[in-house]
C-alpha cells in the first residue's frame, strides 16, 4: 500500500509537476486575497484570457511564451488601470471589453496559424510536460513575486482596503495598482503551465474566497489562503496521477471542495454558522 502511495514520487515528471504545481498555487493564493478585498473577481478573469493571444502570439513566432504572455498580461492591466483612470466607465464595463478583446484577437491568431499554435497547451495547460527550463523558469517568476509581494503587502492593503488613506499617508495607488497587475500577470503566467488560460480564474480566486469565509483578519487571511492554494495544487497534482485525469481539472475541483466545506462548516461565516444565529434570533436567545 506504501509502495503505492509513493509511486507517483518515483517519476521525475510527477515531482516536477507537485511541486511546480504548489509554488504557483501558493502565489497565486496570496494574490486572490487582495482580489477579493477589492472584489475583483473579473480582473483576474481578464487576465488569464488576455494572455492567450500572447501565447498563441509567442507560438506562432518561434518566441518563448511566457515572453509572449507577460506581454500581453501587462498590456491588458495597464489598459484597464489607465482606461478606469480617464473615463467614467465602470470597471466592470471596463474589465469586459478589455477582457473580451484581447481574447478575440487571441482566437484570430489561432485560426490565421492552426498548425503552429498549441491550443490544448494554451486552454488545458501542461504541467505533466513541462521542461527542466521551464520550471526553473516558473521558479523564478514565483520567487521574485513572492519576494515583493511579501516586501510590499502593508502597501498593498492600504491602497486596496481605502485609496484615500493611501495617498494622505504619501503611498501612489496608481504606481501600487500597476506593480500588483504586474505580479499578477506574472503569476498567471506562470500558471498557464499547471492549469491553462481557462482555469487560471480559479487558481486566484477560490483560495481567497474559501479563506473569507474563515477569518476576518486580512494578515490570517493570506497565510490561510496561501496553504490552501499550495496544499490543494499539490495534492491535486498528485491525485491527478491516479485517477489519470487532466490535472487542472483535479487541482480546481480539489479546490472546490474545499471553499464547499468551509460554505457550509465555516464556524462564523458558513451557512450552518448563519443558520443558527437566525435560529437563535429567532428564539429571542432561549
Amino acid at each position: 500500500m506504501l509502495d503505492l502511495l509513493l509511486q507517483p514520487f518515483s517519476y521525475n515528471y510527477m515531482v516536477k509537476a507537485i511541486w511546480v504545481s504548489a509554488i504557483v498555487g501558493a502565489a497565486c493564493a496570496f494574490l486572490s486575497a487582495y482580489l477579493m478585498l477589492k472584489g475583483w473577481s473579473l480582473m483576474g478573469d481578464a487576465l488569464s484570457h488576455s494572455v492567450v493571444p500572447g501565447v498563441a502570439g509567442a507560438y506562432a513566432l518561434g518566441l518563448p511564451y511566457a515572453a509572449g504572455a507577460f506581454f500581453t498580461g501587462m498590456l491588458a492591466a495597464l489598459a484597464m488601470t489607465l482606461v478606469r483612470h480617464i473615463t467614467r466607465l465602470r470597471e466592470d464595463a471596463i474589465i469586459g471589453f478589455i477582457f473580451s478583446t484581447f481574447f478575440a484577437v487571441g482566437l484570430l491568431i489561432v485560426s490565421l496559424n492552426p498548425t503552429s499554435v498549441n491550443v490544448q497547451s494554451i486552454i488545458f495547460g501542461n504541467i505533466l510536460g513541462i521542461a527542466d527550463e521551464d520550471v526553473l523558469q516558473v521558479e523564478i517568476i514565483i520567487g521574485v513575486s513572492l519576494l515583493i509581494l511579501c516586501l510590499v503587502w502593508k502597501d498593498l492593503l492600504a491602497v486596496f482596503f481605502d485609496e484615500s488613506h493611501a495617498v494622505s499617508i504619501g503611498l501612489s495607488p496608481l504606481r501600487l495598482k500597476i506593480l500588483f497587475f504586474t505580479l499578477l500577470s506574472a503569476c498567471t503566467v506562470a500558471a498557464l503551465q499547471t492549469v491553462g488560460a481557462i482555469l487560471v480564474i480559479a487558481m486566484v480566486i477560490t483560495p481567497g474566497a474559501t479563506a473569507y469565509l474563515l477569518t476576518d483578519r486580512f494578515s490570517r487571511l493570506v497565510i490561510i489562503a496561501i496553504i490552501i492554494g499550495a496544499l490543494t495544487s499539490g495534492i491535486g497534482a498528485y491525485l491527478s496521477f491516479f485517477l489519470d485525469g487532466a490535472t487542472g481539472g483535479v487541482i480546481v475541483t480539489l479546490q472546490t471542495l474545499v471553499f464547499l466545506a468551509a460554505f457550509f462548516f465555516a464556524p462564523k461565516h458558513g451557512l450552518l454558522a448563519s443558520r443558527r444565529r437566525v435560529a437563535h434570533s429567532q428564539t429571542g436567545g432561549r
